[in-house]
């Protein structure tokens, strides 16, 4: 009867052994660097940018760094705004903003500051702000839909306020206006190169 058992219990030893092997190795690297941001707002520096050449997503609410040659690309922006900081050696620092708070995630009035937080002491050579501009209040940026108490009015933007959304991001970012542009490009995924 014991030898019977044997082939048992040798069997639940391996398995118990890999499974311990498995669960001791460290989680898989995400070439995107993203650090996403608890759902209150980010008490916390991002960590320093690990740059990489290799192609970046970024999704909803979500920042994140390439170096010189690479690229970031932003999913299904149909009500949102990517930003991307173009950095002087090359790099770019992106972000893709979104009108509601995905949890987990920045909120609109907090994710530019955690691109000059990432940006830190380096030279920014241009701001690109694209997508859904007609859909954005230049301050959503400060001030968060989610932000709003029951019955307090939001402002909710009556035509496209392309000059309001570059003097935001150039000033929360500490960026000349000049080195912004905003551009209307909604409904599709975004690449930047």
């Amino acid at each position: 009867m014991a030898a019977a058992g044997l082939p048992v219990v040798v069997l639940l030893a391996l398995s118990l052994a890999a499974t311990c092997v498995v669960m001791a190795q460290a989680p898989p690297a995400v070439a995107s660097a993203v650090r996403p941001a608890p759902a209150t707002p980010p008490a916390r520096t991002p960590d320093p940018a690990t740059p990489a050449t290799a192609s970046i997503r970024l999704s909803e609410g979500q920042i994140g760094e390439t170096g010189p040659g690479g690229s970031i690309i932003y999913p299904s922006v149909t009500s949102c705004l990517t930003v991307t900081v173009r950095l002087r050696d090359g790099g770019k620092i992106g972000a893709h903003a979104s009108l509601f708070q995905v949890p987990g995630e920045y909120r609109s009035d907090r994710i530019l500051t955690a691109v000059k937080q990432r940006i830190g002491a380096r030279v920014v050579r241009a701001v690109e702000v694209r997508g859904a501009v007609g859909a954005w209040d230049p301050s959503y940026f400060t001030k968060a839909i989610e932000s709003y108490a029951e019955g307090e009015q939001v402002p909710v933007p009556t035509a496209p306020d392309p000059n309001g959304l570059a003097r935001v991001v150039g000033n929360t970012l500490r960026v000349p206006p000049a080195k912004v542009t905003v551009e209307d490009l909604p409904d599709g995924d975004q690449r930047v190169d």
